[in-house]
């Protein structure tokens, strides 16, 4: 089976990185509205702590809903026809954050997301710097 293709979830991708930040401040401001559109994309909105079924849209017209929501640990939701997975976890005083997408289309797609995820990994470094 290629690399990225799984039985289960199709073509996944996931990308982290430790940011020199508590957990807290990366989490909260994953969660803020700049934060959000950050990662599900420009003009999504969510409430603060966001239940089950919380639907969202983009300016690009992609729709999506939360799945799960566990406070100051991850976020999976559906965004299009796939579903996107946001987790912030501890190491020492620095913190791991996590993307994670599954049922992309094809090896290209994954490629494509790849480079999506790091470049949100990058403004999530910046804006937070």
């Amino acid at each position: 089976m290629p690399k990225g293709l799984t039985q289960d979830a199709g073509w996944q991708i996931g990308v982290s990185a430790t940011l020199p930040f508590p957990r807290s401040v990366v989490w909260d401001f994953m969660v803020s509205p700049e934060g959000i559109e950050l990662w599900l994309g420009e003009g999504a909105e969510l409430p603060p702590a966001p239940a089950k079924g919380a639907k969202f849209e983009t300016v690009d017209g992609v729709t999506g809903e939360i799945r799960s929501y566990r406070p100051g640990d991850r976020i999976r939701a559906t965004r299009g026809t796939t579903t996107v997975q946001l987790a912030v976890s501890s190491s020492g005083d620095r913190s791991i954050l996590r993307f994670h997408q599954e049922h992309l289309a094809n090896a290209e797609e994954r490629e494509q997301q790849r480079a999506h995820w790091q470049s949100v990994m990058e403004r999530v470094t910046k804006e937070l710097s």
